[in-house]
C-alpha cells in the first residue's frame, strides 16, 4: 500500500516522498488508520520494521490540528531511542508549521528544556526526566490527546513501571494510548488492560521474531581466544559498518580499546559516557569514520544506523529479548545481514540454546576462518572489485599512461602485478592474529541443564531492577505517583 492511500495530509506526503518512503510496511498499514482515527493501539512489531513512521505520521497530523502545546507525549526507555524519535518526527513535520517538538532526557541542563517546553506540541522523553518536568510543572499534561509507550517491554524491563503508571494517571481521562512492543508478555496485557480502551491490537510479525534476511551463526571458542576470534571474523567478513555487544560496561571500554590499537576504527559506547561524548560516538560512526561501534544493550536501543552490514556478539546476551534487538540491527530496509555469536564455556552454550528455542530456530555452528582462507577471500574480493572494474569502462588517460610505458619496454602484466601488489598492502592487523583451533561445540548441551531455570534466561535479574551493571543510574530523586489523587515519593531509575 502506498502513503497516499493512508489519508495522510500533501504536506506529510511531501515529506515522506523526500525521505525516500514509498510502500508502508505492514506496521503502519495496520496502525495509521486507527491512530488517525484517535483509537487506542497496541503494536507487536519488531526492529526495523517501520514502527516510529507508524505512530509519529498520524500524530503530526493530529497534532497540526491541535494548538495545545504538549498534546503529545512519547515515552522512550533511552535518551538513544528519545534523540532518534525526535529526529524522525521533525522530518515528518518539515511542511507542517508551528510544529515543535522537545526531547526530554536526564544528562542535559534543565533550562533550556523548559524554554524547549514552552513552544512544544509533541514532546519525547524519558519517562524519569519526564516525571522531574512534572514536579517541576514545568510540562503540564491537562491538555494532553496523545501518549505513546514506545518499545514499552524495555521500560517494563528497566524498572519504569511506577513513572508510567504515574505519568499515564496523571492524563485525562479521555486521552489517546498507543503502545509498541517487541514482545506482547503478559505484563504488557497488564498496562493495556488498566491504561487502553477497547485497543485495535496490530501484530504484523505473525509471531516471528527474527527476519529470514539475517544470516546468524554461532563459534565456540575459548573464553582467552574470543579477542583473536572477533578479528578473524571481523578479517573474513570486511562489514563496511558493523556492531559489536557486550554484556558490561568495562567489557565495552577494553575491546574498544583493544580493537583500535589493532588498527580498526573502532569505538565504544555505554552508559557511562556523558551526552556529548554519546552524540560524538554516533556522528563518528554515522559518518562511516569510525565502523565498528562497540556497545551494550542497553546503551545501544535506539540507535538507527543505515547500512549496518553485521552485528558481532561478543557476549551471548543475558536476556532472551536482547538477543532479538542486537541482530536487529542489520538485514533492515529489504537488505540482508549477518550476526556472528561468540561462545565460551557450557554456560553460554546453554544459554544460546535457551535463544535458540525463543526464536524458533536453530543457529548454525561455523568454524572460524583462519588466516590461510580469509587471505583467499580477501584474493577473491579484490579479483571481483577489478573484473567489475575493467567491466565498468577504463580511463582512457590511464589507458596512454600504460601504452607509453609498455613503448619504452615495460610488460603490462608486469605493470598490472605491481599495481596489485601496492594495492593490495600486506595486512599487518591480520599477521598479529592468532589462527585458532576448531573444538566444537559439545553435543550433549542442548537445552536447559539440569535443574536449570525456564524463565526466558534472565538469570538473577528480574523485571524491575536498575540495571546498574548497564549504565543506567539510579537518582534517588524525589518523584511523584498519584495514589487516590494524593502524591508520594517515589525512588525513580534513569
Amino acid at each position: 500500500m502506498n502513503f497516499s492511500e493512508l489519508n495522510l495530509s500533501n504536506e506529510i506526503l511531501r515529506a515522506v516522498q523526500e525521505m525516500g518512503y514509498e510502500d508502508a510496511t505492514d506496521i503502519q498499514i495496520g496502525s495509521i488508520p486507527s491512530i488517525l482515527e484517535g483509537k487506542d493501539v497496541t503494536g507487536r512489531s519488531n526492529t526495523g520494521t517501520g514502527k516510529t513512521a507508524a505512530f509519529g505520521l498520524p500524530l503530526v497530523q493530529r497534532a497540526a490540528d491541535n494548538p495545545d502545546r504538549s498534546s503529545v507525549l512519547i515515552l522512550a526507555p533511552t535518551r538513544e531511542l528519545a534523540l532518534q524519535i525526535t529526529g524522525e518526527m521533525r522530518k515528518y513535520s518539515k511542511y507542517i508549521p508551528n510544529i515543535s517538538v522537545a526531547c526530554i532526557y536526564g544528562g542535559q541542563p534543565m533550562n533550556g528544556q523548559i524554554h524547549a517546553l514552552k513552544k512544544a506540541r509533541i514532546v519525547v522523553g524519558t519517562p524519569g526526566r519526564i516525571m522531574d518536568h512534572m514536579r517541576r510543572k514545568t510540562l503540564k499534561l491537562d491538555h494532553l490527546k496523545t501518549i505513546v509507550l514506545d518499545e514499552a517491554d524495555e521500560m517494563l524491563n528497566m524498572g519504569f513501571i511506577d513513572d508510567i503508571r504515574t505519568i499515564l494517571q496523571s492524563t485525562p481521562d479521555d486521552r489517546q494510548t498507543i503502545l509498541f512492543s517487541a514482545t506482547i508478555s503478559p505484563e504488557i496485557l497488564k498496562i493495556t488492560k488498566e491504561f487502553q480502551t477497547d485497543p485495535s491490537f496490530v501484530k504484523t510479525d505473525k509471531g516471528q521474531k527474527t527476519t529470514t534476511k539475517i544470516h546468524q551463526s554461532f563459534y565456540y571458542v575459548p573464553k582467552d581466544q574470543k579477542e583473536d576470534a572477533l578479528k578473524l571474523l571481523i578479517e573474513y567478513s570486511k562489514p563496511k559498518k558493523a556492531l559489536v555487544f557486550c554484556n558490561t560496561k568495562r567489557m565495552v571500554d577494553d575491546l574498544a580499546d583493544s580493537l583500535s590499537e589493532s588498527g580498526y576504527h573502532a569505538i565504544g559506547l555505554h552508559g557511562d559516557l556523558k551526552q556529548n561524548q554519546r552524540n560524538a560516538v554516533m556522528r563518528d560512526f554515522k559518518s562511516g569514520r569510525s565502523r565498528i561501534l562497540v556497545a551494550t544493550d542497553v546503551a545501544a536501543r535506539g540507535i538507527d544506523v543505515d547500512n549496518v552490514e553485521a552485528v558481532f556478539n561478543y557476549d551471548v546476551p543475558q536476556e532472551l529479548e536482547y538477543y532479538i534487538h542486537r541482530i536487529g540491527r542489520t538485514g533492515r530496509a529489504g537488505h540482508e545481514g549477518a550476526s556472528y555469536t561468540l561462545v565460551s564455556g557450557r554456560m553460554q552454550l546453554n544459554q544460546l540454546h535457551m535463544v535458540e528455542r525463543y526464536i524458533g530456530e536453530t543457529i548454525e555452528e561455523r568454524k572460524i576462518p583462519g588466516k590461510e582462507s580469509i587471505q583467499k577471500n580477501q584474493s577473491t574480493i579484490f579479483e571481483d572489485t577489478l573484473k567489475n572494474a575493467v567491466d565498468s569502462g577504463v580511463d582512457p588517460k590511464w589507458q596512454e599512461f600504460v601504452e607509453s610505458l609498455t613503448q619504452k619496454g615495460y610488460s603490462a602484466v608486469d605493470i598490472a602485478a605491481v599495481l596489485c601488489e601496492k594495492a593490495q598492502k600486506k595486512n599487518k592487523r591480520l599477521s598479529s592474529i592468532h589462527d585458532i583451533e576448531y573444538r566444537p561445540a559439545p553435543k550433549n548441551s542442548r537445552g536447559y541443564e539440569k535443574g536449570g531455570s525456564h524463565n526466558r534466561g534472565r538469570g538473577n535479574n528480574h523485571t524491575g531492577r536498575s540495571y546498574k551493571g548497564h549504565g543506567s543510574k539510579s537518582r534517588g530523586g524525589k518523584n511523584y505517583s498519584r495514589s487516590n489523587k494524593k502524591y508520594q515519593k517515589v525512588t525513580v531509575t534513569d
